[in-house]
């Protein structure tokens, strides 16, 4: 097997860390030889942040390129489209609907970019866009949006066992919140 590239990317950390511990602990388990990034960027400051996941049979640095993803995994839809040079050509785009506004739109130097699910479209990528915040408070807490974004995920590997997933979800989230991220990835998953 070649090797794949996942990057999750978001504003302000949300979540990032325990997204990229979960496909890391799921792709372990699959016999996978995995590099996970430390997170990179502005978290403390509301700014960008990137992980990056790379897995295969023998894989020698986290660093993923541009053009070499095969997912983004986005927070944020103008997260997505920041990052979407870093896509090979076919690859996904997983991304929240929601808008994160930045610093420049806040203080009225620039307008939020319209249309960027059919701009990445039209740049190429398959893009599946849903709003997974809405799914997250359905299961519970908004805090779970990058859970229910990993369900999603899930979808573009069916040749791992949901209870794959389930195990990483129980030994990666405090007992006190397992049940409604379990809940999130589920919904996530199914989501039309």
């Amino acid at each position: 097997m070649s090797t794949k590239n996942i990057m999750i990317v978001g504003v302000g950390g949300q979540g990032t860390l325990l997204a990229s511990k979960l496909l890391g602990y799921v792709l372990l388990n699959q016999g996978y030889d995995v590099k996970v990034s430390e997170v990179h960027g502005m978290s403390q400051r509301g700014g960008s942040v990137v992980t990056y996941v790379r897995f295969g049979e023998k894989v020698y640095s986290p660093v993923i390129d541009k053009g070499e993803a095969d997912y983004i995994v986005s927070f944020e839809k103008l997260e997505a489209a920041r990052w979407i040079e870093f896509l090979k050509p076919g690859g996904t785009i997983i991304t929240n609907t929601q808008e994160v506004e930045p610093m420049p739109v806040i203080t009225g130097a620039m307008e939020y970019p319209q249309e960027l699910i059919e701009k990445m479209q039209a740049a190429g990528a398959n893009v599946d866009a849903k709003d997974f915040l809405a799914v997250a408070n359905e299961a519970g807490s908004s805090k779970a949006v990058n859970i229910a974004l990993m369900g999603r995920l899930s979808k573009y590997f069916e040749d791992i066992d949901d209870a794959v997933w389930q195990k990483a979800i129980e030994k990666n989230v405090p007992a006190k919140f397992l049940e409604l991220n379990k809940k999130a990835f589920e919904l996530g998953r199914d989501i039309q």
